[in-house]
């Protein structure tokens, strides 16, 4: 399904308003000012639009849905929009045969040019025969592929780290794309699903800048991932005053008070999640009730788990009575060694007066 495909369907076009709010979205998101916008728009609407192909291996295809039926804006045809995507197993017409050709072709036309997205763990084990596609296995395609890409983004937790199917003791020997391309730019975009926004970012910063943003030690992209859940969460003032939910459905949760002691990992995982909701509708997991699980961070279902128990490490201000209180059993210790350093200074003062009396034969009432 190429751009010209997709494109001839009047109706599926995306219109210049929604066109422009997802540009500004997307410019926010990378942290780029408005001024950024136009230039971000020049870049979508340019006519050289970068042939992707989209490969799919050991995974639910959540990502790509989570990508399609994105809305405000629809960002999925918004992304239809920008590149031209020549070949995608979930969305293209052609199958079997017809398919495997098209992504020979495509290789083959724009060796150098095209943007290879990766979804889905690679198995390894015992040659990968775990997953296979048109006779030939996820690590002998992705071979293929990926040292022709000008680029590879490895969408979703399984294509970056290898995703629940590494889990122990990973009887296929899942992997992550990492792993196993060496010489390509690579870019992490993980969450099980990630944010369609960070998606759409990476790709409109890689047609603006002709490069890929700047990452952390983990190949994911600083605007998406640069900052811990829990210091964007709005949950976050309740944590530093000690007020947790201790149970499901108890007071405490019923007044959105912090979900770490019920297992929330949100202080050891990174991501725009509070940031940049999904959809646009103001929703997300912690918004709603339920602790983050750490779905953006590498070996997630094993050190993330048992998902309802506390993420260890994790230091409570105040000893679990909270900035301001503990602040105010400081403030009061203090205050009760001032006034005894005070009581002791009055003390000796008073001895001295006391002592300086006798040799002068006065009491201290005669002195004053």
């Amino acid at each position: 399904m190429s751009r010209h495909d997709f494109g001839n369907e009047g109706n599926m076009r995306v219109d210049r308003r929604t066109f422009i709010k997802g540009c500004t979205m997307a410019a926010a998101a990378l942290g780029l000012s408005e001024t950024m916008v136009p230039k971000l728009v020049a870049a979508a609407t340019s006519a050289q639009r970068p042939p992707v192909v989209w490969l799919h291996f050991q995974e639910c295809t959540g990502c790509t849905e989570s990508l399609l039926r994105a809305s405000h804006p629809d960002i999925g045809r918004l992304i239809l929009d920008i590149i031209s995507l020549d070949y995608h197993e979930t969305v293209m017409a052609a199958a079997g045969h017809q398919a495997e050709q098209v992504l020979q072709e495509t290789i083959s036309k724009y060796d150098g040019k095209f943007i290879c997205v990766v979804e889905g763990g690679i198995p390894t084990k015992d040659g990968g025969i775990y997953c296979k596609i048109g006779g030939r296995t996820a690590v002998d395609i992705l071979a293929e592929v990926a040292p022709k890409a000008a680029a590879v983004i490895a969408i979703g937790t399984c294509a970056s780290f290898g995703g629940i199917q590494a889990a122990k003791p990973n009887p296929t020997g899942a992997v992550g794309v990492r792993d196993l391309v060496k010489n390509t730019p690579i870019i992490n975009i993980p969450g099980c699903p990630p944010n369609p926004i960070s998606f759409l970012g990476t790709v409109l910063h890689y047609l603006t800048f002709k490069r890929l943003p700047r990452t952390d030690q983990l190949g994911r992209p600083l605007f998406a991932y640069g900052r811990e859940i829990h210091d964007q969460c709005e949950r976050r003032a309740h944590f530093d005053e000690g007020r947790f939910v201790e149970q499901f459905g108890d007071e405490a949760h019923r007044q959105g008070f912090c979900l770490y002691k019920v297992g929330c990992k949100g202080p050891g995982t990174f991501s725009n999640c509070p940031a940049v909701r999904f959809n646009g509708v103001g929703a997300w997991p912690v918004g709603v009730g339920h602790g983050c699980i750490g779905c953006t961070e590498p070996e997630f279902w094993d050190t993330m788990t048992p998902f309802y128990e506390r993420l260890p490490g994790v230091t409570i201000p105040g000893g679990g009575k909270g900035i301001v209180t503990g602040a105010t059993s400081v403030g009061m210790k203090i205050l009760g060694v001032t006034a005894a350093a005070v009581g002791i200074h009055a003390a000796v003062g008073i001895g001295k007066r006391v002592v300086k009396c006798k040799k002068c034969n006065n009491t201290p009432d005669e002195q004053e």
